[in-house]
């Protein structure tokens, strides 16, 4: 027969030692707890996604709205824009953007649009009040643009902002300055250009080097010579006259700054100058070259040879002489035969050539302290004044030689 009876030790496993139905329940609950914190976790994530975006979808048409009828954004002030003639609705925006007629471009383009203005608006140079909502914006351009004809002025490497007179062979020579062209071309008044002067801040990189203290003016030098076109005006308006003249100066300027590269101004501190004396070397060598760029760094490298020698105090340098002329109650601070060194800062605008050739001066004219120039343009270069002056001698004699004095 066999034993039914079984010996159950306490260490062999019975059903439901250590596991219950209980235990089971409270697991599972605890599964349900989990999956329900995670997902009220996702829904207060969602509201709050919800609330951002309606927030910011809120200030964004609160702000739209002040921009709509030009409240907000610290307005108040007046502003020129430039309208380019064939400029589209998005460059115009962008352009009110600029001055700050506008803060949302997209936002005055899709008003454009939905009124049907994008093809009447006209090109011109218009004065807003920051102030100003979409509608009174774009009745100025529908309806008052194109006020100015465009006018196309050259201005030479080597011209300074006022006119100098010098003799040249006994006959009395005037080089015409900046405010001369621009009134001659009717830009604007001579008044208003040198208003607008007085008017930049000298806030960015390049404009920080300027001498305010010591220069007659500030901006001699820092604006660069080309061939632009800027509007005229009739100058019955006078307001017109001076917002011209204020967009030529920011343009001539803004091309002065982008002609200066991040390498010209390591180049400088390389050499131990300032962006100033760089322009007010780059000067000098312009007016002393003229218009013949193949002698520039030559002429440069004779400059800076004098300066770092102790034999020179002067640089001696003649165009210097006539600068100061050109202002009342001069003390010949320009003068390189009476100051020592560069002079406080440019005495014309250099052209790119002269930029170019006072940063890197001709390295094969070591010792070369003189030159001298002929009727014809053609420079000669010495080491010594007894060169010098027989290389003069010769070219009186051959009637090539070129003297000036100065008023």
């Amino acid at each position: 027969m066999q034993n039914n009876n079984f010996n159950i030790n306490d260490d062999d496993f019975i059903i439901g030692k250590g596991f219950s139905v209980e235990d089971n329940e409270q697991k599972e609950n605890g599964k349900k707890r989990k999956s329900k914190r995670k997902s009220t976790i996702k829904n207060i994530i969602w509201i709050t996604s919800i609330f951002i975006v309606s927030a910011a979808l809120g200030v964004t048409i609160v702000l739209g709205l002040f921009d709509f009828v030009g409240m907000g954004f610290g307005r108040g002030e007046v502003v020129q824009v430039n309208i380019p003639q064939g400029a589209s609705t998005t460059v115009i925006a962008e352009k009110l953007e600029e001055a700050g007629a506008v803060q949302m471009p997209f936002l005055f383009k899709m008003y454009s649009k939905i009124k049907g203005y994008d093809s009447q608006y006209k090109y011109g140079l218009y004065t807003f009040n920051t102030e100003a909502g979409y509608s009174a914006i774009a009745d100025m351009l529908i309806n008052e643009g194109a006020k100015a004809e465009t006018v196309k002025v050259t201005i030479p490497e080597g011209t300074g902002i006022n006119d100098y007179t010098h003799i040249v062979d006994g006959e009395k020579k005037t080089t015409d300055g900046l405010a001369t062209i621009l009134e001659r071309e009717k830009v604007c008044t001579k008044k208003d250009f040198f208003a607008a002067l007085k008017d930049v801040k000298l806030n960015t990189k390049l404009l920080k080097n300027c001498d305010e203290d010591k220069t007659y003016y500030s901006l001699e030098g820092y604006l660069f010579p080309d061939t632009y076109e800027f509007y005229a005006y009739d100058f019955s308006d006078e307001d017109n006259s001076y917002e011209c003249a204020q967009m030529v100066v920011d343009k001539l300027i803004k091309t002065m700054e982008s002609k200066i590269t991040d390498e010209m101004y390591a180049r400088a501190e390389e050499m131990g100058y300032t962006m100033n004396e760089i322009l007010t070397m780059a000067s000098i060598v312009q007016m002393e070259s003229g218009q013949n760029t193949k002698y520039m760094s030559s002429v440069a490298a004779v400059f800076y040879n004098r300066l770092n020698s102790d034999n020179f105090k002067t640089l001696g340098s003649s165009p210097t002489c006539y600068y100061g002329g050109s202002f009342k109650h001069d003390n010949g601070r320009y003068d390189t035969y009476k100051v020592e060194g560069l002079p406080p800062g440019p005495l014309c605008s250099p052209g790119l050539d002269a930029i170019n050739a006072a940063l890197y001066p001709d390295t094969d004219m070591q010792g070369f302290y003189y030159f001298v120039t002929d009727k014809n343009g053609n420079f000669y270069f010495h080491k010594t004044l007894a060169e010098q002056n027989a290389t003069i001698a010769r070219l009186k004699k051959d009637n090539n030689w070129v003297y000036e004095t100065f008023e």
